[in-house]
This record gives structure tokens, sequence and C-alpha cells, in this order.
């Protein structure tokens, strides 16, 4: 019963913490401009099942994408096992599904087959990021906790699938002792070969190893489940909403702000009403992150920092500031910052003098885009960085008048002579005509 206690203990605090994180979040992502994407729920659900449970634009890069869908099923369908061991905690059994019979061996099976290939799968991501050390894992913003929290990740990841095949070779011993409490269930075709390890060991070692690597397991998977809440991980959540209500618009359609459109029909219709407000000035654009989309937030939370983005981009492989990557973890720490101010504050938001453009975001960056879309073509779960920048550029150009002096020249252009050329309309055919045509 202590032991029982003591699991369903453990269980509520990781569930509250994990609730209170997710609140968190939740919180933050609200404070967007509120928006309804458009478009038939019907290719969003479609888009979502293709792109966040189908992986399917992870296949661009087929070896990392292998290796990630072994850690993928590994994660879903290891979760069945989870759910028995929950249950053993609860009720104090052992192998509580074992009634299904040859049925539980195929399963138990299943699951230390996925749990050995989730193994190699972490070692070779560690690999890749230490010892290799792919370009895109060490670009400049990925500082040392960006770093380390994949690392941390990965390693827990082999410590926990380590524990679960030791945890299994022991019982099955047990089994064959036949101790009481070890219900003779399950198959073990991988804890099979470390089974020699521990032969050797009298019945009361193997129980302690067996119990120590059941506890190492269920608490490492609580405290991973709270973990993930603070890190980019929780993209394993988020890539879900993320891909159902992301754009099915063509990606070169830029939309328009409404507060430009109220402003454009009172121009062409003066007797229109204006649009309602609450008393605060319209803003053109973005300076922070109350003036993005909640869907823009929430693509912040769900960027796993993998780098595609920005090995993509034109503008960083020419060795220019931008890096699309680092705009979605600046939006994200922004928020962050945001959502602990208010907390400090008791839900309330006081102006702390810092804003997403220029305290996070650089102009420099911003003007280094070509809004080529290639960062949201190469993104596993349909981010969109795009949109951010084009909103924080929107809002230097018709809150503060500034631009580069390429773009400046090329407004002048339009207002004088109706294109971006400098040449008046009138002259615009010349050359079609005498030497010229």
């Amino acid at each position: 019963m202590i032991a029982q206690i003591l699991f369903i203990l453990l269980l509520g605090v990781a569930s509250f913490f994990a609730y209170k994180r997710f609140a968190f979040v939740k919180r933050n992502i609200l404070l967007g401009r509120d928006i309804k994407p458009e478009g038939p729920n019907r290719e969003r659900w479609s888009t979502m099942a293709r792109v966040a449970l189908g992986q399917g634009k992870m296949f661009t890069r087929p070896f990392a994408a292998f290796m990630h869908l072994i850690i993928y099923a590994g994660f879903i369908i290891i979760n069945i096992e989870l759910l028995e061991i929950v249950l053993d905690g609860i009720t104090g059994h052992h192998r509580l599904f074992s009634f299904l019979g040859s049925f539980y061996n195929f399963l138990i099976a299943s699951f230390e087959v996925l749990a050995f290939l989730v193994l190699l799968a972490c070692v070779v991501f560690l690999a890749r990021r230490n010892v290799m050390r792919i370009k895109r894992f060490w670009m400049r913003e990925m500082t040392s906790w960006p770093r380390n929290d994949a690392n941390i990740i990965l390693i827990a990841e082999v410590f926990l699938m380590s524990a679960f095949l030791t945890m299994n070779a022991c019982d099955a011993i047990l089994q064959t002792r036949g101790v009481e409490h070890y219900t003779a269930a399950g198959s073990f075709p991988v804890s099979q070969l470390i089974v020699p390890m521990f032969e050797s060991c009298s019945d009361g070692s193997l129980i302690f190893i067996e119990r120590f690597c059941w506890w190492f397991h269920i608490i490492g998977i609580l405290a991973f489940i709270v973990y993930v809440t603070y890190s980019k991980h929780l993209h394993i959540i988020l890539a879900f909403p993320n891909t159902y209500y992301s754009k099915l618009q063509p990606a070169g359609e830029l939309g328009n702000l409404q507060s430009v459109t109220n402003e454009v029909k009172l121009m062409l219709d003066p007797s229109l009403p204006p649009p309602a407000t609450d008393g605060t000035p319209t803003r053109f654009g973005a300076k922070d992150v109350f003036d993005l989309s909640w869907v823009n937030l929430m693509n912040a939370y769900s960027c796993t920092e993998c780098g595609r983005c920005t090995s993509e981009c034109p503008a960083n492989q020419t060795g220019k500031l931008l890096s699309p990557r680092k705009i979605m973890m600046d939006t994200r720490d922004r928020l962050e910052e945001v959502g602990r101010c208010m907390d400090a504050n008791k839900g309330e938001w006081k102006d702390d003098g810092k804003s997403l453009l220029r305290d996070y975001i650089k102009e420099e960056e911003l003007w280094a885009c070509t809004t080529c879309n290639a960062c949201t073509q190469a993104c596993p779960v349909n981010i969109n960085p795009l949109e951010i920048i084009v909103d924080l550029r929107r809002y230097l150009i018709m809150e503060e008048s500034k631009s580069p002096e390429s773009i400046t020249v090329m407004f002048n252009n339009i207002e004088n002579n109706g294109a971006p050329w400098a040449m008046s309309a009138a002259d615009r055919a010349n050359w079609a005509v005498g030497d010229n045509a």
C-alpha cells in the first residue's frame, strides 16, 4: 500500500505541474490577435494527418526522417506499455494486461524491439549533434541551452529505454524461477540477450534491480512529461494543432492587414461608419508579440529548433544575419518573458519597456528576408516565420516610415510614377520605339 500511495502522489504531482505549465503556454498563445484561419475543415484534417501524424515533410531528408520515425513510433506505441505500468502502480498488480495471452506476448515483444530501435536512434542523433557537429545544430542562435535541451532529451531516452529492457530481463528470470508476484507473461526477444548478466543474482537482488528499474522508468517518464512542457519538444503535442491551423492559401499570398483595409474603405467612402474600437490606437503591423496572431505564437511554441528552415534560407546561406529559426526562438523567448511578467503582476500586463522588434529581432534580420518561402516549405510542422517577418516590416514602414534606401526609392517611384522604375508612365513604351524596337 505504501508503494501504491507513493506512486499515486507522484502521478498527482507530475500531473499538477504539467497542467500548470500547459495553462501558462495556452494563456500566452491567446495573447495574440484573434484570427479565424480560412479554408475547409476537411483540408485542415487532411493536412494534419499528412504532415503531423504521417511525418510527410520529414522525408525530404530520408536518413534523419527514418531515425525520427523510429522515435516517433516508439513514443506513441510504448505509451500502451506506459498505461499498464501506471495501472500496475495504482492497483499494486504486476503485468495487469497479461490476461490478453498471446497478444500480450506480441505487444511486449514489439515494445522491446521498438525500445532497442529508439535507443539506437537516440545514440545516432547524439553522434550527429556532438561528434559530427552538423552545421545547422551549431549556428549562432544555438547557444548552450538549445544544444543542451536536445542532448538532455536524447540522453533521457537512452536511460529510459535501458531501464525498460533491464527491468524486463530481471522480470523474465524471476518468472522462470516462479517467484511470487511475477506473473509468467510476455515475450522478451531483446532483453533476453542481457539475461546472462543477471542469472547469477539471487532472487532478492533481482527483485531489487527490477523494482529499481521500474521506479526509475516511471519517474523518468513523469519527469519527462513535465520537462517537455518547458522544452522545444513541446512540438510532440503542438505539432497537431499547429498543422491543423497552418496556412492553406498559396505560400506567396500575403494577407491584408484589416487595419489598412478599414482605412482604405473609409477613404473610398467617407460615409461609412468607422470600425468599432476599444479606444486603443490602431497599429499597423507588429511591434511586439501582442500584435501577432495567436497562430503565429503557437508556431513559436511548436518550433523544435531543427534548423531546416535556416539551412534552406538563401539569405542565411549568403552570410546575412537572418535565421528563420532564430525568428521563432526569439518570438517564443519574448512571449515567455511577457508571460512571466504577467504572472508577477497577478495576470495583468505592465509595459516593461521592451518589444520583440529590436530587443529581440534586429531590423537587419528583417530586411535580409527575400520572402521566398523556403523556410515555410522546409518546416516539418508547417511553421511560417515569414508572416512574423512581414508583420514586423509592415510596422517599420507604416508606423515608423523606416526602410532601406533601395526600398524607399521604390516606394517613391510608385508614388510618383505608378511603377517601381524611375520613369514616367508616358515613357514606358520607349523601349519599343526606333532603334530599340
